[in-house]
């Protein structure tokens, strides 16, 4: 399933939160090893998981983290106007309708043919969540090897400013255009991949 969650979800969505956050861990600190911060050893979580943030989750059937992305709204500080701002050709995208894809994650246990498939399932979700809930933009930072396969699914993308290093890699920024013809081009690409999405109840306490 896919669930959307925020950071003060609770019961289901506390499993799937937290095994996401270290499967953030496990891609992005142990494998890439981008230097994040580390809660407990066990959970990559930075100042961006805030009330603020919503998190489309997929999960097996006992909630464990399969595959994830965090959207940021632009109209308050994100990693692209906040960190990599000289990646734009201009100012960063910003506006109620145009969202921030980040920690774009796929399980680092899932095998070749099940990677594919999870990752058609969130770039569809991400897609459909933006339908829903009127996003016309999303935009991103990437590293170039996968700002490259965004660029092919087949929808609406495109880079805003030329890549640029950061430490040992080659990142660039993206923009992508959400619009009613969005489905048909994901299957154009051989990504359309559709999963109703869950909303899980929001609660007061934060389980970081």
């Amino acid at each position: 399933m896919v669930l959307l969650i925020d950071s003060e979800s609770g019961g289901i969505s506390d499993v799937a939160f937290r095994s996401m956050l270290a499967a953030r861990k496990r891609v992005f600190i142990d494998l890439l090893k981008w230097d994040l911060p580390v809660l407990g050893g066990r959970y990559e979580i930075d100042r961006f998981d805030d009330t603020q943030a919503r998190y489309l989750i997929l999960t097996d059937f006992d909630h464990h983290h399969l595959a994830s992305a965090r959207l940021l709204p632009t109209t308050r500080p994100h990693i692209l106007d906040s960190i990599f701002p000289a990646l734009c050709a201009g100012e960063p995208p910003r506006g109620p309708a145009v969202w921030e894809v980040t920690r774009f994650c796929l399980d680092r246990r899932l095998r070749s043919a099940k990677r594919r498939q999870v990752r058609d399932q969130l770039v569809t979700a991400l897609a459909v969540y933006a339908l829903e809930t009127g996003i016309d933009r999303y935009t991103g930072v990437a590293e170039m090897r996968w700002l490259q396969q965004i660029l092919s699914f087949g929808w609406d993308c495109r880079a805003i400013g030329e890549p640029l290093r950061s430490g040992g890699s080659l990142l660039g920024a993206l923009e992508i255009a959400i619009t009613p013809n969005t489905p048909a081009e994901l299957a154009a690409g051989g990504v359309w991949s559709p999963l109703p999405i869950h909303q899980a109840p929001a609660r007061r306490a934060v389980n970081a």
